[in-house]
């Protein structure tokens, strides 16, 4: 009976902490002012936390004397554990909790002490580990609630097809869901994970001198340094949902993205992430040199990938899907509230690529971003964005952007509202003739975003025509928005389709063996229904439409 009055005492407990976070449940996209003091005491007299009575198992995270609260299902861990104020500087695991039980956090997780080092701090090169293990679900109930990787630090967060990572709204799960409204964007912040790569945002004198604190956006920490083998963990296997958050104290572009790459080495591996409901972009980089894989972006307000500071990594198999999603709160967007129970569009630019922060001879040893991407799905609708009305493309090139793709399907179905399928900013032309595309194809209504190149272009292609650059004498295809495309499923690539008349690029020609050999355009194959990458595609599609 003790046991029992015990597990009644926790779950108060846990439900009192979520009722005070859960009040109000509005939406509120306005400056914050984001408290980056920290407290790196162990000072235990303020922890609410329970040690369970002998005999009782608590499964739950622990950190020198401090440990989760149990509830029988889900552990609860309070500020003293984790919060904005607390730097966690051991490793750390996050184990599967029987039940589907919820790991729970009211503010953030940080892991790695953050450095300006201009501050004569030093960065621990070899700092902290934090291990999610495989069906594993954390949950956050807080807009400022992050997981935040210092430089040095590591994530390594792996799960399996059969037992992936959640990282999540407290509101997804409805025993945690005080309110009662349900699960939303924006109902936490996200992961930014910090590492030691090539930015363009430092000068070459400040990488030379160790003295590269490039600023964060969102919640400011440092990234930066002179390593783009820089190893910051492993994502694999993992869901993203909810998370984001439109401009802070910096004004338009300071945001919280659903995963934040800031200057992530190649060392560093991100496979197999569902990403939904991101109220900024979904995977945004910042410099660096990190590779994606097996990556689906659905129903995200801002851009699906965003590149910018001079990222120099590699991807294969993107989707990126933009639609709608019925809000569950009332949403405050400049002031405008937007009713729960309204549906609104999701998604901006399935890419937007930048290639530089700052150029110059003082920025030599940080070219513009030039990724090689293959195998890309780009669904995009006809709508703007419900945060900031900007309209459903699929790529927006800016910022001297430098890149390759090969095997990109572009989808544009409906344009009755005058969106497009890919739009060159000014200034995203000027290395116009070193971005191309390679066994593409583009099945849009409406295709480009003005006609010709204009005089930031490099010589040869001012006045040229985009589709023609596009086209790149027959390499790539344009059929139109009409042309069918995906099978009945709406994500497969159909490898029957007699619109698609290019030839896939096997990509060996490459000879890099990060890029698997392919025989078709797009993202996913229709033939290819056994593999564990379709059925992820598959589960992501499937549970976005029921979302």
């Amino acid at each position: 009976m003790q046991i029992k009055l015990k597990n009644i005492f926790q779950v108060s407990i846990v439900t009192g902490a979520l009722a005070l976070a859960g009040c109000g449940g509005d939406i509120n996209v306005t400056p914050t002012v984001n408290d980056t003091s920290v407290d790196n005491s162990t000072n235990n007299s303020n922890n609410t936390t329970t040690t369970p009575p002998v005999g009782d198992t608590n499964p739950c995270a622990t950190r020198g004397e401090l440990q989760g609260a149990y509830d029988g299902q889900d552990c609860v861990y309070s500020a003293a554990f984790a919060s904005k104020n607390v730097e966690i500087t051991d490793d750390l695991t996050f184990s599967e909790l029987s039940s589907d039980g919820v790991h729970v956090f009211n503010g953030a997780l940080l892991i790695g002490k953050n450095c300006d080092t201009t501050t004569a701090c030093t960065v621990v090169a070899n700092g902290p580990t934090l291990t999610v293990e495989a069906g594993a679900n954390l949950a956050f109930d807080s807009g400022e609630a992050i997981i935040r990787v210092a430089r040095g630090a590591k994530i390594n967060a792996i799960g399996t097809l059969e037992k992936p990572i959640n990282f999540t709204s407290a509101n997804a799960y409805s025993r945690l869901d005080v309110v009662g409204d349900g699960a939303q964007f924006a109902d936490w912040g996200g992961i930014i994970i910090n590492g030691f790569g090539i930015t363009n945002q430092c000068t070459d004198i400040q990488r030379d001198a160790a003295t590269c604190n490039a600023p964060t956006e969102g919640v400011l920490s440092h990234f930066g340094g002179n390593d783009n083998a820089d190893n910051s963990g492993t994502i694999q296997y993992a869901k993203i949902w909810y998370a984001g958050s439109g401009p802070k104290t910096g004004g338009v572009g300071d945001d919280l993205n659903s995963l934040t790459l800031n200057g992530v080495g190649s060392g560093s591996s991100f496979d197999y992430i569902h990403i939904h409901q991101g109220f900024d972009d979904g995977i945004e980089f910042f410099g660096g040199a990190s590779t994606l894989k097996h990556i689906v972006v659905t129903d995200t307000q801002d851009d699906g990938i965003d590149i910018d500071g001079g990222w120099q990594g590699k991807a294969q198999y993107i989707l990126v899907k933009h639609g709608t999603v019925n809000t569950k709160k009332d949403v405050v967007v400049d002031g405008n509230i937007i009713p729960a129970g309204t549906a609104v569009y999701m998604g901006n630019n399935g890419f937007e690529t930048d290639g530089e922060k700052n150029s110059g001879a003082e920025y030599s040893q940080a070219p513009a971003s030039n990724p090689t991407i293959a195998n890309v799905t780009v669904i995009t609708t006809d709508g703007a964005s419900v945060r900031d009305g900007d309209p459903s493309q699929a790529f927006k090139f800016d910022d001297a952007i430098q890149s390759t793709y090969f095997n990109v399907l572009m989808i544009k179905a409906d344009g009755t509202n005058g969106t497009d399928c890919v739009q060159f900013k000014s200034d995203g032309e000027k290395n116009a003739d070193q971005l191309s595309f390679t066994s593409s194809a583009m099945a849009c209504v409406n295709e480009f975003k003005g006609d010709t190149f204009g005089d930031s272009a490099p010589v040869a292609l001012q006045a040229t025509a985009k589709t023609a650059w596009f086209d790149d004498s027959g390499t790539n295809e344009r059929i139109g928005g009409n042309a069918a495309v995906l099978v009945a499923n709406g994500f497969a690539t159909d490898t029957a389709s007699t619109d698609i008349t290019v030839t896939a690029n096997d990509l060996t020609s490459l000879n890099d063996s990060f890029f698997e050999t392919v025989d078709y355009v797009g993202a996913v194959s229709d033939q290819d229904t056994g593999s564990n990458w379709y059925k992820w595609v598959e589960t992501a599609i499937t549970a976005a439409e029921q979302d």
